[in-house]
């Protein structure tokens, strides 16, 4: 779901662009972005491809049942087109019409941004931070019974 409408509710040509990157990045990588967890850090699978990809490690993302059977320049090439479709603001994304003559071609892609979801941090910075806080705990439950006069 497109951060301007999950934050806003405003629904726009831009927020199907953002599905279908998730969508690309999601058949890449073998995992959903939902439910996405790593050892290293709590990003998102958007967030965890968006690193990579800052890294220059964007190979590592592909799903391990592809095997040597892609081709490395495709594969980049659509890392790359997921990422511009996923930015955080609409008027940075690309058409559909843009997308499908960016995977179509071989002529050189925009440099993306961050996109939308994405927090950076790491699990170490999370545990440092929350042990500050000694007197809140994880999903701690409170019932209100409410009694009729």
């Amino acid at each position: 779901m497109a951060p301007e409408y999950a934050g806003d509710g405003v629904f726009s040509i831009k927020s199907d662009v953002y599905s279908f990157g998730v969508l690309v990045l999601e058949i890449v990588c073998g995992e959903k972005n939902r439910g996405f967890n790593h050892k290293e850090h709590s990003n998102s699978l958007i967030g965890h491809a968006w690193e990579f990809y800052n890294e220059g490690r964007s190979m590592q993302l592909v799903a391990k049942c592809l095997g040597e059977s892609v081709n490395v320049f495709q594969v980049l090439r659509l890392i790359h087109v997921g990422l511009l479709c996923v930015q955080r603001y609409p008027e940075d994304r690309p058409t559909m019409t843009s997308v499908i003559l960016m995977l179509g071609s071989e002529s050189p892609l925009p440099s993306p941004k961050e996109p939308g979801f994405y927090v950076e941090n790491s699990i170490l910075d999370i545990t440092q931070s929350s042990s500050s806080y000694a007197a809140s705990s994880k999903n701690e439950i409170s019932i209100t019974m409410l009694n009729g006069r």
